[in-house]
């Protein structure tokens, strides 16, 4: 199992992300933990310096197994569904501005709250025609350079648009890209999802990407998930990706990060009896 942690590049308002900012030492702290990589939050690929970030991220034995955008839409307010077209657009446009670094790195550009949100004076049938559009376009622009897109089922609290992952592969269906797939996160599948385990299964190989936070948001230990049912759920579709962390930083960044894959390196197997 290849274990991950979110980096935000750049300052963020979501607080959801233990670390921010200050690349060399954080990928120092997290390498040293023994994470196998670092998913990099990038609110805009042109305030920063890729060849650095790789030659950084590298120099510790790290991979990139994916990009969050999330913060185009927390920071500026961003999304595929805005009733303004201009936004829409530089909403789109800011996806595609992914693909370089992505093709470099092999990561997976991941769409969270830059779908938006149902706006006043929208419908939900117009807010999901936008979205299908937008994804449909941008998987255009990265199926040439062999690029993955990850749309996250989120919580109804957070947004109407795609909450749970029979939602997501419908949306899927819709879409029609090889290249677009899911990224599932444990903390909104316990709150969308029946049943964890057979959600994880039913999205099976469309499955690109994977979030852990435990039913609190805290680190993987910290609440009433079983990570080991959870994970050999994923294991068994054939999954070989990072699992990646993104919860709050309680009690602290670093506290978390330790406890964390402390908790998910001591899974062991399940076994038949086990109840999984």
């Amino acid at each position: 199992m290849k274990l991950a942690i979110v980096l935000s590049t750049q300052a963020s308002q979501f607080d959801a992300v233990a670390f921010k900012g200050d690349l060399e030492s954080n990928a120092a702290k997290i390498a040293s933990w023994g994470y196998d990589g670092v998913e990099l939050a990038i609110r805009d690929p042109q305030l920063v310096d890729a060849d650095e970030m790789i030659r950084v991220v590298r120099s510790h034995n790290l991979e990139i197994p994916a990009i969050g955008t999330g913060q185009a839409w927390g920071e500026e307010g961003l999304s595929y569904t805005d009733p303004d077209p201009e936004i829409r657009a530089a909403a789109i446009q800011r996806t595609k501005s992914h693909i370089p670094f992505a093709a470099r790195t092999g990561a997976v550009i991941i769409v969270g709250l830059l779908r938006g949100i149902v706006k006043p004076g929208v419908s939900q049938p117009q807010a999901m025609d936008w979205l299908v559009a937008a994804l449909r376009e941008c998987c255009a622009e990265a199926r040439p350079r062999h690029v993955r897109i990850a749309l996250e089922p989120i919580n109804r609290y957070e947004t109407t648009l795609v909450n749970n992952t029979e939602q997501g592969m419908d949306l899927l269906e819709r879409i029609g890209a090889d290249n677009m797939g899911l990224l599932l996160d444990t903390f909104h599948m316990n709150i969308e999802d029946a049943i964890i385990e057979d959600a994880i299964r039913t999205c099976g190989d469309r499955i690109f990407h994977f979030h852990v936070a435990d039913s609190n948001r805290w680190y993987p230990g910290a609440g009433h998930l079983d990570f080991a049912c959870i994970l050999d759920a994923l294991e068994g579709t054939g999954y070989q990706g990072h699992v990646s962390g993104e919860f709050m930083p309680l009690p602290d960044a670093d506290t978390s990060a330790q406890k964390g894959i402390a908790h998910l390196r001591g899974l062991g197997r399940q076994d038949a009896d086990s109840g999984c």
